[in-house]
């Protein structure tokens, strides 16, 4: 009688497992259902404007001394709703404000910190006169905020818990009091030029907090450009600021995307902005909205106001002028259904790695080193190449990625060591550039691929091993 009670109990323990595997796999499709049609209706909106309208305006330069007094920051006309009249007149269907740039102002009532609108002479929330004149005006509202601030000393090797935890007050600060905000911009993380990795601010935890607060709330992180066209890396929708020569690769797989420049000849408005000729509307139509829009990509036009908090007449008039030459068409092309977003930290960045005979110099250390322009590739006199990463000791994992520079290797074994013999996470054929696997959560010390076939000599440009957080 026991015995049949421990069986009972087993098989229901199993049933349970099973349903809990079943629903987490539902929860997973169910959630890039969800995002793949928030992309859509992202691409959808074609054209929004940009706003770089912050103390940077009032020192004229895009990055200002970072101990600029408050008392800059003294609009004496500012105005939101001609913002976004302006955007009204192009056609365009949303606006985005830097509520925050790189040197720590923000422009609406924080109780993060002292350095904020509420201390200088202006003494009004901007952010919440932006909100409500866009949503007036029947335009969709989204704001930029940069991770990188000077002021407050959340730059590279200075980066405390206090200053994440800055980070998420205003955040929530920002998600909680303004409404609906369909998308975040960020900005200032995992760039070159900021020097803040995804580890040294946790991004998966960034990410969770805005989707918590806003599960409708599209994440696009202005800095993705050093990872793969193909894969969404860190962002759920593809990033290209073209006024630092990125660009979309013509050959790429249709991604949601976006792509941003200013009309000006700078971000933030400068003394020379009333009588330097703007970008002309005829090139905004024809060389940038139309074509960006045909390849799945929203195209947002930067507009930065001038120290009275209003837009130049030369802007205006040309803002006018393409809304005569441009409408929005309505819906672009259906985007192909996409995966959730790569969000988590890489286990495997620079930990040990082993192969099988490599081709001179690109030895197994260029495929975890963090960079996909190099690659690590097989000796082509090698019949069944590998490639391992060792973890020496035992960690939690849930997704491996292969990154190519180019398809190559099709069809290949995913492997982990369980502390006795080599178990399989999958066997198959998958031709992508960025092979995504996902699977149940499982305990290891290694991981590897066996190659199978490809087409050419294989290489891998980065063996991505990931434990990401889940429902």
């Amino acid at each position: 009688m026991k015995l049949v009670t421990i069986q009972k109990n087993v098989l229901v323990i199993v049933f349970m497992l099973f349903s809990l595997a079943t629903l987490a796999q539902g929860t997973s499709a169910d959630a890039s259902k969800k995002l793949n049609a928030l992309q859509q209706q992202f691409v959808d909106l074609r054209f929004g404007m940009f706003i770089h309208y912050n103390i940077p305006t009032y020192a004229n330069a895009d990055w200002p001394d970072p101990e600029a007094s408050p008392k800059l920051f003294n609009p004496k006309k500012l105005d939101a709703n001609q913002w976004a009249k302006a955007a009204k007149s192009a056609n365009m269907s949303y606006g985005c404000l830097t509520t925050k740039h790189h040197s720590g102002f923000c422009i609406w009532d924080t109780k993060s910190t002292d350095y904020n609108v509420m201390n200088s002479p202006y003494g009004k929330d901007v952010v919440k006169q932006f909100t409500d004149a866009f949503r007036a005006n029947g335009l969709k509202v989204m704001l930029y905020y940069s991770i990188l601030d000077t002021h407050h000393k959340l730059r590279p090797n200075q980066i405390t818990p206090k200053h994440i935890d800055m980070i998420k007050q205003q955040l929530t600060e920002l998600l909680t009091r303004y409404g609906k905000i369909e998308a975040l911009i960020i900005d200032g993380w995992d760039a070159p030029w900021s020097r803040i990795s995804y580890d040294d601010v946790p991004f998966e935890d960034i990410y969770t907090l805005i989707k918590t607060l806003q599960p409708d709330c599209l994440v696009m992180d202005l800095n993705g450009a050093k990872y793969p066209s193909e894969g969404l890396y860190y962002t759920d929708i593809k990033t290209y600021e073209m006024g630092a020569g990125q660009r979309m690769p013509k050959e790429s797989k249709v991604m949601p995307t976006l792509a941003c420049l200013p009309i000006n000849t700078s971000w933030f408005w400068k003394t020379d902005f009333p009588t330097v000729p703007v970008r002309k509307p005829q090139e905004i139509v024809d060389g940038l909205i139309k074509p960006l829009n045909t390849a799945s990509c929203n195209f947002i036009l930067n507009v930065a106001p001038n120290r009275d908090g209003l837009i130049d007449d030369n802007a205006l008039a040309a803002l006018k002028e393409v809304g005569q030459l441009w409408k929005n068409e309505g819906p672009t092309k259906s985007l192909p259904p996409l995966g959730l977003p790569i969000i988590s930290s890489n286990l495997a960045k620079n930990q040990a790695s082993n192969s099988s005979w490599s081709n001179d110099m690109n030895i197994m250390d260029f495929a975890n080193d963090d960079s996909y322009r190099s690659s690590w590739e097989s000796n082509s006199a090698v019949t069944d190449p590998w490639y391992e990463v060792d973890f020496k000791n035992e960690k939690a994992i849930n997704m491996i990625v292969v990154a190519e520079q180019k398809e190559n290797i099709d069809t290949y074994v995913l492997e982990y060591w369980n502390g006795a013999e080599w178990k399989k996470a999958f066997e198959g054929k998958n031709e992508d550039r960025i092979k995504i696997h996902r699977f149940d959560r499982v305990w290891t010390s290694k991981v590897r691929i066996r190659i199978t076939h490809a087409k050419e000599t294989p290489s891998i440009a980065e063996f991505q091993v990931f434990n990401e957080r889940r429902l």
